[in-house]
């Protein structure tokens, strides 16, 4: 069965895009098939998958959602949708690009009849030829976020050890009841992922608790973190996950730990 993740935090500088890439890979090289989707405008992912100049990609995710739209909804009828020309592969995974374009979608799907919709009816298309579809979302919780969990089955959550970060779960969250109770009643949150973690430092320790003590009873925070590492900055900057660029480093180490942590319950 495919699971399609949503990996969503309002607050940018998180590591979502990183989260994104670097769980792909590791599930990827467990051998299942993987499939990443950029739902951000800045296209950070599509860079790091080798594209340096995204908006200059013939087709990107705003010009799938713009066909959906054309065709009142319907995939099947949608030649661009059927040729699958906006899915690339590297890395030993396909992806969706994405670009500046996704800007201006915002303003289309204020229009449109079910425009919480549109991204399902897209994931729904391509998601039979995969196990896992991994959504890079934006730091905004406008529409097309709001899109994106409606088409997840499960949201993971990354965050930096800041107290800032940990009081802005709430608004994230309440973003995520309010899409269960009116559009996807099974939407489930996987869990928080703490990411530029360094347990020598107190303040570091002492946030981790403060997330513990508020939301361990109503999501997983993994035991897995991610530490602080220069190497993650280095690997988008180069257009590859860490598992390319320092295969044995503590990062790459540390996302097959998280990625054998999050699928361990299927």
């Amino acid at each position: 069965m495919s699971i399609t993740y949503a990996v969503a935090n309002q607050k940018g500088g998180c590591g979502k895009t990183s989260l994104t890439l670097n769980l792909g890979a590791s599930l990827a090289r467990m051998g299942y098939k993987v499939c990443l989707c950029d739902v951000d405008p800045q296209a950070n992912m599509t860079m790091a998958m080798g594209c340096p100049q995204p908006d200059e990609l013939p087709v990107t995710l705003p010009h799938v959602i713009r066909a959906i739209i054309d065709n009142g909804g319907r995939t099947e009828n949608s030649e661009l949708l059927q040729k699958r020309e906006y899915i690339l592969r590297a890395q030993d995974m396909d992806f969706v690009p994405s670009s500046i374009e996704l800007t201006g979608t915002e303003n289309i799907l204020v229009n449109t009849i079910s425009r919480e919709n549109i991204l399902k009816k897209f994931v729904a298309h391509i998601k039979d030829d995969y196990d896992f579809v991994l959504m890079d979302c934006m730091p905004s919780l406008n529409f097309v976020t709001v899109n994106a969990l409606n088409a997840a089955d499960r949201v993971l959550i990354p965050m930096q050890p800041q107290f800032f970060s940990a009081k802005g779960l709430e608004l994230l969250l309440s973003t995520i009841a309010n899409v269960r109770e009116n559009l996807n009643p099974n939407l489930v949150i996987e869990g928080a992922l703490i990411t530029m973690f360094d347990g020598r430092l107190n303040f570091h320790r002492e946030v981790l608790n403060i997330v513990k003590n508020a939301y361990g009873d109503h999501f997983r925070i993994f035991e897995t973190k991610i530490p602080v590492s220069v190497r993650v900055t280095e690997t988008q900057a180069m257009g590859r996950s860490i598992f390319e660029h320092d295969p044995k480093g503590k990062i790459a180490e540390a996302y097959s730990a998280f990625a054998r942590e999050a699928i361990a319950n299927g």
